[in-house]
């Protein structure tokens, strides 16, 4: 089971469910510091209960003032942030043909908003950290739906890719500064989000394996954290096909999906 080295100080978004909520337990074991938001103040605190190293920080990211408050109340109990893993996310997909411009706006601010909002929140922390033995991380989670366009992502797939553009492009600029950017790619997780899904999901796996991963990525300092392998090798390699190519695997996945349903 992969560990973080040392000690790390960390502000962990969307704690309280799925993939955030397992890598919360874990990080919390190992004895890190660990700052975890998520909206639900109740179930951050049955979350914490048992830790001292343990902080309760609720806010809702797609506030930028309540994101800016947490942010100081991190800055106020840890002195700076050594890894900022933003988690937090939703998924809504989109029936073309009732078009739900509200739901794109949703998803947005949650997934890509949100996530600035963090970044803008955990930046300051994160310089304070910078000149110890280890650079400090910025690490998001986007999705391996960023990599390849599907039917009825077109919100989520889309502010997942905005998150991944985003961060890659904030990595060359944040290099000057010692501060290091990682993008996480999760293929199919179990995860209360997920099991919502009325379609097949390939090669999914727990979110102890899925925490296991991001952690072992982090600690090697991967660029970008993608799992499990097999599955977004293949995603990725898809990604890269001419349009045409990429139309007719995209029209196929449709069709099974709409069989699927039927």
């Amino acid at each position: 089971m992969a560990s973080l080295s040392g000690t790390r100080r960390i502000w962990l978004t969307g704690a309280t469910s799925g993939i955030g909520e397992a890598l919360a337990k874990r990080l919390l074991a190992d004895g890190h510091r660990v700052a975890l938001t998520a909206r639900r103040e109740e179930a951050l605190r049955q979350l914490a209960e048992g830790y001292d190293n343990a902080l309760v920080v609720p806010a809702d990211l797609t506030d930028r003032d309540a994101t800016r408050r947490a942010g100081n109340a991190i800055d106020d109990a840890f002195g700076g942030l050594d890894i900022a893993l933003l988690n937090a996310g939703t998924c809504e997909y989109l029936d073309v043909a009732r078009f739900d411009v509200e739901l794109v706006g949703r998803v947005f601010a949650t997934n890509f908003h949100g996530t600035l909002h963090a970044i803008d929140a955990a930046l300051p922390l994160l310089r304070q950290a910078r000149g110890g033995q280890r650079r400090p991380i910025l690490a998001g989670v986007s999705s391996a739906a960023a990599y390849l366009p599907l039917p009825r992502a077109e919100a989520y797939g889309a502010s997942k890719a905005a998150v991944s553009h985003f961060l890659e492009s904030l990595r060359l600029d944040l290099d000057a500064e010692s501060i290091d950017v990682s993008v996480i790619h999760p293929g199919f997780v179990k995860t209360p989000l997920t099991e919502r899904n009325d379609f097949s999901m390939p090669m999914q796996i727990e979110v102890d394996q899925a925490a296991d991963y991001i952690i072992d990525g982090l600690e090697r300092g991967r660029l970008d954290i993608h799992f499990p392998r097999r599955f977004t090798f293949l995603v990725k390699t898809l990604g890269i096909l001419p349009p045409a190519l990429r139309r007719r695997v995209g029209l196929r996945i449709a069709n099974r999906r709409r069989g699927e349903s039927a």
